[in-house]
């Protein structure tokens, strides 16, 4: 999508951020860490290509299990994340966006943590633990 824009930021606005680029895929996390990265039940992964994110502001980081999570060093809010082995891109935390409501998850990974009272949509794409790629994902988020 050539007009696709996007712009999202941290908690007390230090960081904000701008994406120019439609995602590659967006899926929920149920795992333990992303429940308390959230604060909730799930995080949401929105996948971009790293060179369509612009950033404004400075991060700090920390790495836990080769994944380096960026966040706001004033209020702490956890803006993305970058996984070993996908260099060209990052996943941005879906509820950073000023306006989420076109965020459309493709399905669900590592549903073996989720919350039993999160009942997940009939016919949805679900994965008990990491999938071994997200092609399935990919494919359903882009229509194909």
């Amino acid at each position: 999508m050539q007009d696709f824009k996007q712009s999202g930021g941290c908690q007390c606005g230090q960081v904000r951020y701008t994406l120019r680029q439609e995602p590659l895929v967006i899926y929920c996390c149920h795992c333990t860490e992303c429940q308390k990265q959230s604060s909730s039940a799930f995080g949401i992964s929105v996948r971009v290509q790293s060179e369509a994110l612009a950033i404004n502001g400075k991060l700090n980081s920390f790495e836990k299990g080769g994944a380096d999570r960026q966040f706001c060093p004033t209020c702490g809010t956890r803006l993305l994340h970058r996984r070993p082995g996908y260099q060209n891109t990052l996943n941005i935390k879906g509820g950073t966006f000023d306006d989420a409501s076109w965020i459309m998850p493709a399905g669900h990974i590592r549903t073996g943590s989720k919350q039993s009272w999160v009942l997940l949509p009939k016919g949805a794409i679900t994965y008990e633990e990491q999938p071994d790629n997200y092609n399935a994902l990919i494919a359903a988020y882009q229509g194909e």
